[in-house]
C-alpha cells in the first residue's frame, strides 16, 4: 500500500514538472542606448507573462525654425511606464530558444512623460512643451551573448501637449509614432 502511495505521488511530481509554463523574470534592470536617446529601465514580473517597465532616460528630439533662424538637437527627460505581455515565451521554450532577460515578442501599451524641468541644447532660448503620450507598441527583445540585448518596436497612439502661457508653439495634440530600435545592457 505504500508503495503504490509513494507511486502515485511521484507520478504526480514529474507531471507537474513536465507542466511547467515558460515565465518572464522576476525583476530584470538594465541600461539601453539607441539613435534617439539614453535611458535607464525596470522591468517587474506581475505574471508568469506580463511586466511593468519602468524606464527614466533622455530622448532627443529636433530643433528647426525659420522664424529664429535656429536648428539643431537637444535632449529632455523622459519618464515612461510600458505594460508588457511577452506572448511568445512557450513556443521560443518548446524551440530551445532563450527566454533569459525577457527575451522574446512584446505588445505593450507605451506611456511616456516628456517634463519641461530642464533641456540641453546647443541653442538658447528654446522653450520645451510638456507632453504625454500613449503608444499601443509592437516589439522584440533578444539577447547577445549574456549581458547584452537588443531591442526594437513599432506602435502608433495618441500625444497631448500641454500648452503653456505666452508660448506660441505650431504642435497640435494627435498623432504620434514609437519606432525604436535600442541596445542594452542588462544587469
Amino acid at each position: 500500500m505504500k508503495n503504490q502511495h509513494l507511486l502515485v505521488i511521484l507520478f504526480l511530481l514529474s507531471l507537474n514538472a513536465l507542466s511547467q509554463n515558460a515565465s518572464v523574470e522576476k525583476s530584470t534592470f538594465g541600461i539601453q542606448t539607441g539613435f534617439l536617446g539614453l535611458w535607464v529601465h525596470h522591468e517587474a514580473k506581475l505574471t508568469n507573462e506580463i511586466v511593468l517597465r519602468s524606464e527614466l532616460g533622455l530622448d532627443t528630439g529636433i530643433i528647426e525654425s525659420n522664424a529664429n533662424d535656429t536648428s539643431g538637437l537637444f535632449l529632455v527627460p523622459s519618464i515612461t511606464l510600458e505594460p508588457r505581455w511577452y506572448y511568445n515565451l512557450n513556443k521560443r521554450m518548446k524551440k530551445s530558444r532563450r527566454i533569459d532577460g525577457n527575451s522574446g515578442n512584446f505588445i505593450s501599451i507605451k506611456t511616456t512623460y516628456h517634463p519641461d524641468w530642464f533641456l540641453i541644447s546647443n541653442e538658447n532660448n528654446i522653450e520645451f512643451i510638456s507632453d504625454i503620450s500613449i503608444i499601443p507598441t509592437w516589439g522584440i527583445r533578444r539577447n547577445i551573448g549574456s549581458q547584452f540585448t537588443y531591442e526594437t518596436g513599432i506602435g502608433i497612439g495618441y500625444i497631448h501637449y500641454f500648452e503653456k502661457e505666452n508660448v506660441v508653439s505650431s504642435y497640435e495634440s494627435g498623432l504620434a509614432v514609437n519606432l525604436h530600435l535600442r541596445l542594452g545592457y542588462r544587469f
